[in-house]
């Protein structure tokens, strides 16, 4: 039996969970055997089937997580906290028991990239240095003075691939998340994942 199933909702959320869970070291666990996968239907089918979907992992694995965005997922007019408590009640009542917990991503992934990381505007192909990025996406609306994150944090991505020419690749998440440090990003279901993971596998 593997140590974890995590099921996301599109390939990006794959990349960037397979390049973090390769840095056991900076997310405060032990080393661990897991699969993840990426659910066909995207962010909808995980905040409504997730848990129905992955009950078939649960004599599988030792735990699972269930990750999705929060925008897009029909479940908007829900308050994050309460969809989040709603759904681990219910794998409470499933095959999982206490063995799984689900991670709503507000508003979306994109927010766990946008840190003040030299590496994220480099790998998004800026040429600039972190100040200049940071001017430019208040310049061109994605940003408000004194904030740390875009509000629109996919779509200031987006828009600075565009500038930069840099084609859009689940890859780049990979590269994002195996270099930025995971110390600097202070999210608060980023934080959760972090906290749920060193939870299960501690440090030996």
């Amino acid at each position: 039996m593997k140590d974890l199933v995590v099921v996301v909702a599109d390939k990006d959320m794959q990349y960037a969970l397979r390049g973090m869970l390769e840095r056991p070291q900076a997310l405060g666990i032990r080393q661990i055997k897991q699969d993840i996968y990426s659910h066909p239907l995207h962010d909808p089918a995980c905040a409504q089937q997730g848990v129905e979907f992955m009950s078939g992992f649960s004599e599988q694995y030792h735990y699972g997580l269930l990750m999705f965005d929060h925008k897009g997922s029909g479940r908007e007019q829900t308050h994050p906290q309460e969809l989040a408590g709603a759904i681990n009640d219910d794998f409470v009542r499933s095959s999982w028991g206490d063995r799984a917990k689900v991670i709503v991503l507000v508003p979306e992934l994109e927010v766990w990239v946008w840190n003040d990381s030299p590496h994220v505007g480099r790998i998004a192909g800026w040429e600039g240095n972190s100040q200049q990025l940071c001017s430019w996406l208040i310049e061109q609306g994605y940003l408000q003075e004194g904030e740390a994150k875009p509000a629109r944090p996919k779509k200031a991505f987006e828009a600075v691939l565009r500038q930069s020419r840099t084609p859009r690749s689940s890859s780049l998440y990979l590269e994002l998340a195996r270099t930025v440090s995971l110390a600097r990003c202070s999210d608060v279901a980023f934080l959760e994942f972090k906290r749920i993971l060193q939870d299960w596998f501690p440090p030996l």
